[in-house]
């Protein structure tokens, strides 16, 4: 299947070795919680694919970015999710070091996650009904020469194997003001960090999707960076450039998932000619989708208007995936999914793009309003 095929070769590029050693390992062992599959991506140098080589990355831009996780999501599922967050996480960081705000720190941390190869954990609000994504889910006490942090997030993608923890904060305004915003970074080994059981699923349970809580942990200044004060319901640059990006990543997730399935039928030559081309299209038009939400960003469009066609790409992707995965499934028939657990836990897994914010009734009234001539505003 070119599509798939091409975006493998891309992952080897960056990532030599990692495929290889994913499809010696069975699916039910990747999926399965504190699966070693993890190490195999920091092995490869996986917590460096978006930070510039510049810094010690791999360099990868948005479209080898999207490739690498789809073709990573066709192996190994868990993985490609939760490293997502990773790099959405080292998107945001990236973000931060770019802009006229930007502290220096940022640049040594990108150094350190590449050259130590870390994996970074999200703790932003993704997940958290009512809440936008990068809204603050923890509280902060000014203290001497930082702030003591309290908080938790669930579920928390990495739980268990991250080494850093990025989250959003609310800081307490000096007059008695609104509470700013900052991001906050901080080692796992920190104390007043637990990790708590949350993920009930054997779905995506390799993802080690867990609560991680926050008691009073003591967050040196140097480790906040401050975003820039937004117009109420709207949000500011870094989290612009940041949900653009989670967007394009988490897609290219369940993209990958149903690759894999669309490759069994074409590769297996399940049904007719017209029943192969059809749910190939199908996936394609996904594929497609997601390239034009990669070259972008390749181009620096990432603004307001910019986050709305994301959007509005997003929800084109699933309503494709959905078609590819029901014809898929049907056309590889009872047979494939009573010889083998693996088809019915890919089509169970490949339904969760629809869970990931925001959700397509919430996107609704923001749009027409967007579509109407206005800013979008998320709540």
């Amino acid at each position: 299947m070119r599509s798939l095929e091409s975006a493998r070769e891309t992952c080897e590029s960056l990532l030599p070795g990692l495929l290889g050693r994913l499809a010696d390992v069975p699916l039910e062992e990747l999926e399965a919680p504190r699966s070693a599959a993890f190490d195999d991506f920091r092995a490869a140098g996986g917590p460096a694919l978006l930070i510039p080589a510049s810094y010690g990355g791999k360099g990868a831009d948005p479209l080898q970015a999207l490739a690498v996780v789809r073709a990573l999501a066709s192996r190994a599922p868990s993985l490609a999710i939760a490293t997502t967050m990773h790099h959405f996480s080292v998107a945001t960081l990236f973000t931060l070091a770019d802009s006229i705000q930007s502290s220096g720190m940022e640049w040594a941390l990108l150094e350190g996650i590449a050259e130590q190869r870390l994996l970074v954990a999200s703790g932003f609000a993704e997940g958290r009904p009512g809440r936008g994504i990068l809204s603050p889910t923890m509280t902060a006490t000014e203290a001497d020469g930082g702030y003591v942090i309290n908080g938790a997030k669930k579920p928390c993608s990495l739980a268990h194997s991250m080494d850093l923890l990025t989250a959003s904060v609310a800081l307490p305004a000096a007059d008695g003001g609104e509470p700013s915003m900052a991001v906050l970074l901080v080692p796992r080994e920190t104390e007043g960090i637990s990790v708590h059981p949350f993920w009930g699923s054997r779905t995506l349970a390799g993802a080690e999707s867990d609560e991680v809580r926050l008691t009073d942990v003591f967050v040196d200044e140097k480790l906040l960076m401050r975003t820039e004060p937004s117009v109420a319901g709207r949000l500011d640059d870094l989290q612009t450039v940041g949900l653009i990006w989670f967007e394009l990543l988490i897609s290219a997730c369940y993209l990958g998932i149903v690759s894999g399935l669309v490759e069994r039928v074409v590769d297996g030559g399940r049904g007719s000619a017209a029943d192969r081309a059809g749910v190939l299209t199908r996936l394609e038009t996904g594929a497609l989708l997601l390239e034009g939400t990669a070259r972008m960003i390749a181009d620096g469009d990432t603004g307001n208007a910019d986050l709305a066609r994301t959007l509005v790409a997003r929800y084109g992707v699933q309503d494709a995936l959905r078609d590819a995965l029901g014809r898929a499934v049907e056309l590889l028939g009872g047979s494939a999914f009573m010889s083998s657990s693996d088809v019915g836990y890919l089509a169970g897994a490949a339904h969760g793009l629809s869970f990931h914010p925001p959700s397509r009734a919430s996107f609704t009234d923001p749009y027409l309003d967007h579509a109407a001539g206005r800013p979008l505003r998320l709540t």
